[in-house]
């Protein structure tokens, strides 16, 4: 008997704003590589997002392995991206003193 193997696609996505998510769900490549950073399995990850497949899991954990140093510059984009994003939502924050908002 022969058995053939058939490449499979890696089930990553980029959205409009260049976000990565998994498979066909809203869930991010960020979020699925920080739990499995923190030591949790394939299979708690999707205990706690049971939108995603186990297989898609597995892929994109695989796909971090061989792309470590892509991806984690990647996130380190994100996480730039998201202290910028940050910092510029409470410099416009409103001051609330005796109830009443008042602008810095």
């Amino acid at each position: 008997m022969v058995m053939t193997l058939e490449a499979q696609s890696v089930p990553l996505n980029i959205d409009e704003d260049g976000v990565i998510r998994v498979g066909d769900t809203r869930v991010r490549l960020d979020t699925v590589i920080y739990a499995f950073n923190e030591g949790y399995t394939a299979e708690e990850i999707v205990s706690q997002y049971p939108v995603l497949h186990l297989a898609d899991v597995y892929a994109s954990i695989a796909y971090y392995l061989n792309h470590r140093e892509t991806i984690n510059e990647y996130l380190r984009q994100r996480a730039e991206a998201a202290t910028t994003i940050r910092a510029e939502i409470e410099q416009n924050r409103p001051i609330r003193i005796f109830g009443r908002n008042y602008w810095p």
